[in-house]
């Protein structure tokens, strides 16, 4: 199923940490990311934008093929 804007989603661990993104930048991701709810607020081409409402942290672009819908 497409993720779509307002779906509960997490990141998948092994994409994320594979990913050009982690190449690019601090390889050491926030366990919140893979653990926690985050929603989709917007989605632009491949990326959605994820609200992580729990933990006081900024939006974050993630791939849609990095994220799956929480279970």
């Amino acid at each position: 199923m497409a993720i779509k804007r307002g779906d509960m989603v997490h990141a998948i661990r092994e994409k994320l940490e594979n990913s050009l993104e982690a190449q690019a930048s601090d390889s050491r991701f926030p366990s919140y990311l893979f653990e926690s709810k985050g929603e989709v607020v917007d989605i632009k081409d491949d990326y959605a934008l994820v609200k992580f409402g729990k933990v006081p942290t900024p939006n974050i672009w993630l791939r849609l093929d990095q994220l799956e819908q929480f279970k």
